[in-house]
């Protein structure tokens, strides 16, 4: 295992090439797991440019648009923690339209989006054929340790501090659920590459497999 101080800019090529140097006419399902608070969504934005300037297109997905129907989702409350660690993303939808369509012998057409959380109705997004090479980003929390398929996991890792510091107060209720899933899945111990985020503008890189 190796640790050391990278900047963001150094992060993200670093990351991009390293994905790049690998199975280059293969399709590629990439998970960026971390809370709200370390922004996954965010590294995962900025992978696409990278990627593509190396000839390897980029297709994004964010668990926020693979929500389950409200009526499931919150039939324990608004802002229950269970709720959010078991029953907030449709798993299923997302092993099914997205990482086994994306995955060998898979169709290569995907939905990257499922569920219209505003609407609380199905997105009706239509089918994306996967160009070849394709890298199908994903992000969102809790993505490790759940069975579902990625060829390459990326876990933004976060101290007990910095996660209560910097989780925006409108999602601080889901916070025992994320202590849970560090606690209980150890999500580290799944992914490929650790990104430590106490501060975002300093992460340290943990490549914990080559």
């Amino acid at each position: 295992m190796r640790v050391r101080p990278v900047s963001v800019e150094g992060l993200v090529d670093e990351l991009a090439s390293y994905l790049v140097s690998r199975e280059a006419d293969s399709l590629r399902r990439v998970a960026i797991d971390g809370s709200a608070a370390a922004d996954p969504g965010a590294l995962a934005d900025a992978l696409v440019g990278p990627l593509r300037l190396r000839g390897r297109p980029a297709v994004r997905v964010d668990t926020a648009d693979f929500l389950r129907p409200a009526s499931l989702r919150l039939e324990q409350g608004r802002t229950n923690p269970d709720s959010f660690y078991a029953g907030w993303f449709d798993e299923s939808a997302l092993a099914r339209e997205v990482l086994g369509p994306a995955g060998p012998g898979g169709s290569g057409k995907i939905l990257t989006k499922f569920w219209n959380a505003g609407t609380d109705r199905a997105a009706r997004e239509p089918y994306h054929p996967l160009p070849p090479g394709a890298v199908v980003l994903v992000s969102g929390p809790l993505l490790l340790g759940g069975g579902l398929d990625f060829d390459f996991a990326v876990h933004l890792e976060l101290s007990p501090a910095a996660l209560r510091r910097r989780t925006p107060s409108d999602q601080a209720w889901t916070i025992p659920a994320l202590e849970r899933y560090a606690d209980e899945v150890d999500p580290a111990a799944f992914a490929d590459m650790v990104v430590r985020l106490d501060d975002p503008r300093r992460p340290a890189l943990v490549v914990s497999r080559e």
